[in-house]
């Protein structure tokens, strides 16, 4: 007979969470947390089940999120799974005003990039249990991808290594100050990454409490993630834009993510709006991205400011003053501290805040991620907000 007194072991915030949960599933989950190395039959033996009942609870348990996989592996309290670009980054900064159509001298330097990648990185240094999916090459590259992420502890179980493609490459020219001139990327790996991906790691993004992807994969790809989340997938989707032509890859429907990251620029891009220069330019996109369907958007202005749409409408807030070296990498460091903030219960207006001096706190770093980078760093800055 089924013992329903095994659901009190579950602390009564965690059942508030489990409504979609049925009360067999919810007393063998009970039995699987207090005891990770129960076999079937001894559960079923517990709850007078058949061990094929059992069996098909625990399935239903992978899909929802509760567990990951075999070994009954409980997923953290707060996880993040991060999708998207896993990149080479090679960086030249000029050491004079750049002249076309010549040889210019620069000081070069390469790093690992990647929106998501980095985001990944940021989160993980913050203290965030983080899993990267993504893909690489089978090659130099892509095994030093992999080496860097492990060695940060973040998961990177679910990444596809393929012989078909390169690891993905970035090349940037960025003038005396620090500011891009040119961009060039080779990302037609990530072409690779198809939606059936998602079905294959399923049970390893139901158990995330956020899944963010940037759109560095296939249109396809991204369009499956936003159905997973509106047909009422556990996890809440945020995604950023990374650049103008790849917002395209989002639909005009944007129901079902919970957080949309741009610049301005890629919100008028899709929007079909036409841009102006004042920081109001940004709360009306925002609150143009909510419309569209996103539940909150953050629009970034580079100096300007950010502006959040939120469930109390669309606030703006000031560029946190910085003392730039290079700006690379700092939209990600934006996303990263507003999600590990929201993460750790802020409300998302306070969070993209916190996400911002992130932002600030990168360009004043040589790194695409900043080298000192933890929460304890993170804290020591935080009077530089200011009001």
């Amino acid at each position: 007979m089924l013992s329903i007194s095994k659901i009190t072991k579950l602390q009564p915030s965690e059942l508030d969470k489990m409504d979609d949960l049925a009360p067999q599933e919810a007393a063998v989950l009970a039995i699987i947390k207090d005891n990770p190395f129960a076999g079937q039959q001894e559960i079923a033996s517990m709850l007078g089940l058949a061990r094929s009942t059992v069996a098909a609870h625990i399935v239903q348990l992978m899909q929802k999120g509760y567990i990951l996989g075999r070994g009954y592996v409980m997923p953290a309290r707060t996880r993040a799974v991060c999708i998207g670009g896993a990149v080479l980054d090679h960086k030249y900064r000029a050491k004079e005003a750049l002249v076309f159509e010549t040889s210019n001298p620069v000081d070069g330097i390469r790093s690992l990039g990647g929106v998501a990648r980095n985001v990944a990185e940021n989160l993980a240094l913050l203290g965030t249990s983080t899993s990267f999916v993504s893909i690489v090459g089978d090659d130099e590259g892509g095994r030093a991808i992999l080496k860097h992420m492990r060695d940060r502890g973040i998961d990177v179980s679910q990444v596809v290594t393929t012989s078909e493609r390169p690891t993905a490459e970035y090349a940037a020219i960025l003038d005396p100050q620090g500011e891009l001139v040119l961009g060039i990327a080779d990302m037609g790996i990530f072409d690779l990454l198809l939606p059936n991906h998602i079905e294959r790691i399923w049970p390893h993004l139901a158990a995330a409490s956020w899944v963010f992807s940037d759109c560095n994969p296939p249109a396809e790809m991204l369009a499956a993630l936003i159905a997973k989340r509106q047909g009422g997938a556990r996890f809440k989707l945020a995604i950023d834009a990374v650049s103008t032509p790849k917002a395209a890859r989002l639909p005009k429907n944007l129901t079902g993510i919970d957080l949309l990251f741009m610049n301005i620029d890629e919100a008028n891009s899709i929007l079909k709006r036409q841009g102006h220069e004042t920081i109001e330019d940004a709360r009306e996109a925002a609150l143009a991205l909510q419309a569209a369907g996103a539940r909150e958007a953050i629009v970034t202005m580079a100096a300007r400011g950010i502006a959040v749409a939120g469930i109390e409408g669309a606030k703006t807030f000031p560029a946190v003053t910085a003392r730039p070296i290079d700006i690379t990498g700092a939209g990600d460091a934006m996303i990263a501290g507003t999600l590990h903030s929201i993460l750790n219960g802020e409300n998302t207006y306070a969070a993209a805040r916190t996400g911002a001096l992130l932002a600030t706190l990168t360009t004043e770093s040589t790194a695409s991620v900043h080298t000192e980078l933890s929460e304890r760093f993170l804290e020591a800055n935080m009077h530089r907000l200011v009001g």
